[in-house]
């Protein structure tokens, strides 16, 4: 496992760590959620390191990833990754993530499909529909307001199933942790960014390999947003995860990775 900066072409620096041998056949991209960073991740890349390279890192503005000024959108964020692609020298990859960053990837697969061998879109949607910007504004808001700390409670609640909350505290108090460590003005520029992204015109070009993966319990990106990705994406597989809420590759990391494994095999050679 190896760690660096990789810069970017208006100067801003991405952290990321590679998992396994990154000159492996396999390979696989796996984008974290908002609020975040690359430890999101750290479950299922360490059970998917002995079968592909896996690349996590943390999208500007979270993390150790520089902090620029906005505007943030999902098509910065899906540029930022194919440099970070150029980087670290690979033409593509399987390109996965979960809410914010199943945004990110189909962005990504939308502008560079023939860098995305297969798509993996988990707790994710391509749209929040008509009050998506109000909500997420109200909710920078009250982080600008009231700080991180106001929002914990109802995060939590959305990341997490309740049996899961009382079984893993250590997980969730690592969650909280890197939710409270936010730089405001880039949460708030995430929030934006999530409050008007809309993929759904790209869904019927995408032709890769796709899974879609949703928990049955998600408030957050409902199975009904995940059921029209499943729609719009000709060819692509549909998981419902029971009795899990939103953060599914920390709920279940190895229902996670045996999907993403099962993706892989479903790659062009």
């Amino acid at each position: 496992m190896s760690s660096d900066l990789a810069p970017t072409r208006d100067g801003t620096r991405i952290g990321y760590t590679l998992h396994g041998d990154k000159n492996a056949t396999n390979r696989a991209v796996l984008v974290h959620s908002v609020a975040m960073d690359r430890e999101f991740w750290r479950p299922v890349a360490e059970r998917l390191a002995g079968k592909a390279a896996v690349l996590t890192y943390d999208c500007r503005g979270h993390g150790a990833s520089d902090k620029p000024s906005g505007p943030y959108t999902v098509e910065l964020f899906a540029e930022d990754l194919e440099e970070l692609m150029d980087h670290v020298g690979w033409s593509s990859a399987l390109v996965a993530g979960a809410s914010m960053g199943g945004m990110v990837a189909l962005a990504f697969a939308s502008i560079f499909p023939k860098r995305t061998a297969a798509l993996g879109l988990i707790d994710t949607t391509a749209w929040y529909g008509p009050d998506g910007a109000k909500d997420w504004a109200e909710r920078a808001d009250k982080a600008v307001r009231s700080g991180f700390s106001s929002l914990v409670e109802f995060q939590t609640a959305r990341w997490f199933g309740d049996a899961f909350r009382a079984e893993h505290p250590e997980v969730v108090k690592r969650c909280v942790d890197v939710f409270l460590r936010n730089d405001v003005q880039a949460y708030v520029e995430a929030c934006r960014l999530l409050g008007k992204a809309d993929m759904r015109a790209a869904l019927p070009r995408l032709k890769m390999p796709t899974v879609v993966v949703v928990g049955e319990e998600d408030y957050a990106a409902p199975p009904a947003m995940a059921e029209a990705l499943h729609r719009g994406i000709a060819g692509s597989t549909y998981k419902l995860l029971s009795k899990a809420r939103h953060l599914t590759p920390l709920e279940m990391p190895d229902v996670i990775a045996l999907e993403l494994e099962a993706l892989m095999a479903r790659m062009p050679r």
